[in-house]
């Protein structure tokens, strides 16, 4: 909905008053200390007020101002800010003269948005580290610009009173500036000094506490030193070690029995990212945001960090400071610290001090605390530098719970997600707001985890859903809790639901090629899809064409061990096992024996799938730690390499979907490595073969549906060069193509997609 401007007045008529209703995200981003500013310089009388919808706002003076108010409100509106719409409609003058600011105003009905946590600004950093500043070293330095938001908030309207800043009690200079409309910190609701706000803490074993300066001095020593220190920070415990020391990154590998995976770094400045990274254009601006994501790079050789931070990996997770905090760590320690979520064995991220003590100490030598309490969890967001921008792999915090428009407007659904990479999504008048990461549901406390968001959406958007929209996988954990809902459920399958999440986020609903390449997911006869090409719009979807399917011999122990896929792919193929001579023969036959009897061996279309056996044929990864490890490395095999595209044929099912048979490309791996070509080329050569797939599968699909838009989503397309050799060819064969911005393309993103699908049903009817 757009601005609508007053009603013009009377011919004769000397002062008008207008009301304004301002939704959006308004509320904790400076935008009452705007409406002051603009409305005196304009010489406007009224006031403007947070409440439970948005801001309100009376104007009233010369016709002709009060008429240009709207615009110049949208025009200038502070940068955290979100307007979504400027209701007018017009009153009866009261004679206001002055313009205030009134207190906040708590009403039933639609909640005011909630905006995200935001990166330190330049004036608050510029304050911190100007040693004639009263907020000099002041670990909690914010303003409007900046700061705490979704985690610290209990309810709306965004108010002190209603945050976990209500335990510290304004002194009389931080009360001056929260009082002044000319102040940046005019209702910072986080706003605070060393007089009246949060303190730090550093807790070791056997040795008295220490506290704000000196807790921070004596954590950068241990830090030096090499240890491990527990740091609290916007949204919960983070682990933090020296990024150039192996010993301690061993060390913490060790104790968070964590063998694999990737460690998160956190560098000083961009100066330091580019000592070990290459750094894009779309790379920088996404470091910088006020979101201050994580933010993947490519790796450069001889970066002086501990080969343990990635490895396996031609690439680094990094982002740079984004609370004050960081800042002071950062400037006096190590130039690049691992900083890695404070949590075991998939947990989600500690936030209280208590449970992250007794969790995490067996793994930190030391803890920084502080006594601001962290209300909402949210772990770093994730990002990808992929063409020319960047796209999500977590969402989470400085994004969430930031909405997404739908386009139109619905009954409120909940959408529950998948089972890994969990997020929920809660839609409100055409708005859809995704949670932050959840997590892996296997895991108790992060269904508890996924219970507690759930509950923290509704009361901050302050709606009830009307329907529940889900998986059709019977055993997610997520469908199962909506099956014990007495409300209405709305069943999405899966891949539908990845096209979807694409389509409401480019704000298209009208039909499109979609090519859904993921793991698994579970299809509507309870089979296992995961390399697809549908024609789909919101309301439903068609099978166009497939991947051929692979066995998966021992069910998810193929999974986890990528190995029984790539025997699976060779006795499809009708090659010999020899080529996995590094996997014991007895093993190989074991597996050779339960595809022979097909027991125990579900047929998948799942490319995520092939990129495990093309990975464990070319002796990248045989048995994985971490979910998506295999193909990670696979790529970073392929990286700096060309690979000419490996044969592959079309064939059919027996539904008449035609099937891409990958059977060739893996006869012609075998030729390769039997003539002891290097691995790296083979491994383009693969990517590159997938990619002309999806080209050739969508100009079938044109030819069939006279369809030219494209939507590629799926865990797949995280991989930067699939997706951008994809992208490529189908845009050279005249496509539009759709890819994701704002919501992953894995599981993050699904319940975006849920939620798209069961309010178009529930509005305009719907197919599946």
């Amino acid at each position: 909905m757009g601005s609508r401007a007053a009603a013009e007045p009377a011919p004769n008529e000397a002062v008008v008053r207008v009301g304004l209703r301002v939704r959006g995200t308004v509320q904790g981003v400076g935008f009452r200390p705007w409406v002051y500013r603009l409305a005196t310089l304009q010489g406007l009388g009224g006031f403007v007020r947070n409440d439970s919808q948005g801001v309100w706002i009376e104007v009233e003076g010369d016709p002709e101002s009060v008429r240009l108010f709207p615009e110049k409100l949208r025009a200038g509106a502070p940068p955290l800010s979100r307007v979504q719409a400027v209701e007018a409609v017009q009153l009866h003058p009261h004679g206001d003269v002055a313009f205030l600011v009134s207190a906040s105003e708590r009403e039933t009905g639609v909640a005011a948005a909630v905006p995200p946590d935001a990166a330190t600004c330049a004036e608050c950093l510029r304050e911190l580290f100007e040693p004639r500043d009263r907020r000099y070293r002041y670990p909690f330095v914010n303003c409007t610009d900046c700061g705490p938001r979704y985690t610290i908030v209990r309810e709306v309207p965004y108010d002190r009173a209603r945050t976990t800043m209500d335990a510290f009690a304004l002194c009389g200079a931080c009360r001056a500036e929260y009082e002044d409309p000319s102040s940046r910190r005019f209702h910072a609701e986080p706003n605070a000094c060393p007089d009246c706000g949060p303190r730090l803490e550093l807790i070791r074993d056997g040795r008295p506490s220490l506290f704000r300066e000196e807790a921070l001095r004596a954590a950068v020593a241990e830090l030096v030193a090499g240890s491990i220190v527990a740091v609290k920070g916007l949204g919960g415990f983070f682990l933090a070690a020296d990024g150039s020391r192996e010993d301690s990154i061993a060390r913490l590998r060790e104790k968070k029995r964590r063998p694999h995976k990737p460690f998160a770094l956190m560098a000083r400045d961009l100066e330091a990212v580019r000592s070990f990274a290459q750094v894009s254009d779309a790379a920088i601006r996404a470091l910088l945001s006020p979101a201050a994501p994580i933010v993947l790079l490519p790796a450069k050789a001889h970066g002086g960090l501990a080969e343990s931070v990635a490895p396996g990996l031609s690439e680094y997770g990094v982002m740079l400071p984004y609370t004050p905090l960081h800042h002071l760590l950062l400037a006096d320690g190590p130039p690049v610290l691992v900083m890695t979520s404070g949590n075991v064995s998939e947990e989600p991220i500690a936030k209280d001090d208590l449970s992250a003590r007794e969790k995490l100490s067996g793994i930190a030598d030391a803890f920084l605390l502080h006594d601001r309490e962290i209300h909402a969890r949210a772990d770093d967001s994730v990002v990808r530098a992929i063409g020319d921008a960047v796209a999500p792999v977590r969402r989470s915090r400085g994004f969430a719970p930031d909405p997404i428009a739908l386009g139109f407007s619905a009954p409120s659904v909940l959408a529950v997600g998948a089972e890994l990479k969990n997020t929920v999504c809660l839609t409100r008048d055409g708005e859809a707001y995704l949670s932050p990461h959840v997590g892996d549901l296997e895991n108790p406390e992060t269904f508890d985890f996924f219970e507690e968001v759930i509950a923290k959406l509704e009361r901050l958007l302050g709606v009830s859903p009307t329907a529940i929209a889900h998986d059709l996988h019977p055993d997610y954990r997520s469908t199962r809790w909506a099956r014990r809902s007495d409300l209405p459920l709305i069943g999405v399958q899966h891949h539908h639901a990845h096209i979807a999440s694409c389509l409401a986020e480019n704000g298209r609903s009208r039909p499109t090629i979609g090519v859904a390449f993921d793991g698994t997911g579970c299809g509507p006869a309870g089979d296992l899809w995961g390399g697809e090409i549908l024609l789909a719009d919101l309301a439903g979807f068609r099978r166009l064409g497939h991947l051929r399917p692979i066995a998966l011999p021992g069910g998810e122990a193929a999974i986890r061990q990528p190995w029984r896929l790539a025997v699976a792919a060779l006795s499809d193929a009708g090659e010999s096992l020899e080529t996995l001579s590094a996997i014991a023969l007895e093993r190989r036959n074991a597996v050779r024996r339960l595809l022979d009897k097909r027991v125990a061996s579900p047929l998948a279309t799942g490319a995520g799938r092939w990129f495990d056996a093309v990975a464990a044929l070319l002796d990248v990864r045989s048995e994985i730690s971490y979910e998506g490890q295999a193909a990670i490395e696979l790529e970073a095999l392929a990286a700096g390499h060309y690979g000419e595209p490996l044969p592959f044929e079309f064939g059919s099912d027996a539904a008449g979907a035609f099937e891409i048979d990958l059977r060739p490309a893996v006869r012609a791996i075998v030729l390769a490595l039997g003539r002891d070509e290097a691995r790296g080329p083979i491994a383009a050569a693969f990517h590159e073969t997938l990619a002309l797939g999806i080209l050739e599968s969508c100009r079938r699909g044109r030819t069939d549906t006279a369809v030219e838009t494209v939507a590629l989503s799926g865990g797949c397309f995280q991989n930067r060069r699939l997706t951008e050799r994809a992208v490529s060819l189908l845009e050279a064969d005249g496509f539009e193509v759709l890819v994701h911005r704002r919501v992953p393309p894995n599981d993050g993103g699904l319940a975006l997609g849920q939620a798209a699908v069961a309010t178009w049903r529930l509005t305009h009817g719907g197919r599946n």
